[in-house]
């Protein structure tokens, strides 16, 4: 830890790993198949990012880890020499609904690129990990949906608890294949019931994982129980451990995160926005598509530095998505990033120069109450 805001739960801080130092509040970006889609890992490497993700589920169907492992892990497949966090899969197999089933062993589901059968347990995620070499692993959880019973809260994060003790022996008994050292991370769950979660919270705690993800959110909840079931969790972590709120989210979510003591985020929305043509500036959101920018030659974000509105305008962006032109979606997807990225940047001097509360409000007031088409 660096700095903790006095008005708030924000915190500065610097998480060392085997690739590199990561500088909190982060944002990571969203590399599902070993790819952050349209852009190179280069790119990524000008826009700033830190630390990226990968998924396990789609990452162990295809290519699948015999070519991992000969390959070298998903850093050198990808030529990527930063941190990498890999999610577990757990999110991909339950929502495959039909085609799985669960026991306490673990899940069994079919691919659903193939049809073929698979099974996950919290040993065989952690394996897989190994062999993707990501810095950061995360558990097999069971993810509860929204809205579920409480029955079905306790019983899922019961099932979510053994499955963390399992899969951190896993993780403690094994060794790293590429020489570096890697590291676990646990997930809070229990939906929207505040005992469940404190329960789960305290239970993982016990265990002492490095790292501590927030799951189960930003699924349907209303924001309220969204930001409670935030700071409920970042409470009872400990304050020397990151905190991961997983799949989150919009601005406004990642900086109500971050203003109750988290330090992480993921989400796809930068990039699957940007490639429906939907970019992110200060003064709100912005469709780039629409025909009001047709003849507009000024840039999406006249105070954005990135390399998108450096060289291009609204129009020409605007006439690529209608040309269905490749090069609409690298675009809005390197502007957005940078926006993400640049957006954790502020949040965490702001938190350095003890003014992140000001600050938020003021962002937030000018995101939300400004003519986004100016």
């Amino acid at each position: 830890m660096e700095k903790t805001d006095s008005g708030s739960r924000a915190r500065a801080g610097k998480l060392t790993l085997a690739h590199g130092v990561v500088e909190t509040p982060i944002f990571m970006p969203v590399g599902t198949q070993g790819t952050v889609k349209t852009l190179s890992s280069q790119e990524l490497v000008d826009l700033g990012a830190q630390i990226i993700l990968g998924n396990t589920y789609h990452l162990y169907l295809r290519p699948g880890e015999e070519l991992m492992q000969r390959a070298g892990g998903l850093h050198k497949f990808m030529n990527w020499d930063r941190p990498i966090l890999t999610d577990s899969g757990g999110f991909q197999v339950f929502s495959l609904a039909e085609l799985r089933k669960i026991k306490p062993e673990g899940v069994r589901f079919q691919s659903h690129l193939d049809g073929s059968y698979h099974d996950f347990s919290p040993e065989s995620v952690v394996r897989t990990q190994r062999i993707l070499g990501s810095d950061i692993m995360m558990v097999l959880d069971e993810c509860t949906p929204y809205p579920s019973t409480l029955q079905q809260a306790i019983d899922s994060n019961e099932l979510t608890l053994q499955w963390a003790k399992r899969a951190l022996q896993a993780f403690r008994s094994s060794d790293p294949l590429y020489g570096f050292e890697q590291t676990i991370f646990a997930i809070v769950q229990g939906s929207t019931y505040e005992d469940v979660r404190r329960r789960s919270a305290n239970e993982l705690v016990d265990l002492d994982f490095p790292g501590y993800a927030i799951g189960g959110l930003s699924v349907g909840e209303p924001k309220d129980i969204m930001y409670e079931m935030t700071a409920l969790c970042t409470e009872i972590l400990p304050e020397h451990k990151p905190h991961y709120l997983m799949g989150v989210g919009k601005p406004e979510d990642i900086l109500e995160g971050i203003e109750r003591g988290v330090d992480m985020f993921d989400c796809v929305m930068p990039t699957r926005n940007g490639r429906k043509g939907t970019v992110f500036t200060r003064n709100g959101v912005l469709v780039v598509k629409n025909a009001t920018f047709k003849d507009d030659f000024a840039p999406i974000d006249e105070e954005c530095s990135c390399f998108t509105c450096r060289n291009y305008s609204r129009a020409y962006i605007r006439h690529l998505f209608k040309a269905q032109e490749i090069l609409a979606m690298r675009l809005a997807s390197l502007h957005n990033l940078h926006f993400y990225l640049e957006l954790v940047g502020l949040a965490r001097k702001a938190i350095l120069e003890n003014r992140f509360v000001q600050w938020k409000k003021d962002f937030l007031d000018r995101y939300f109450h400004s003519d986004v088409n100016q």
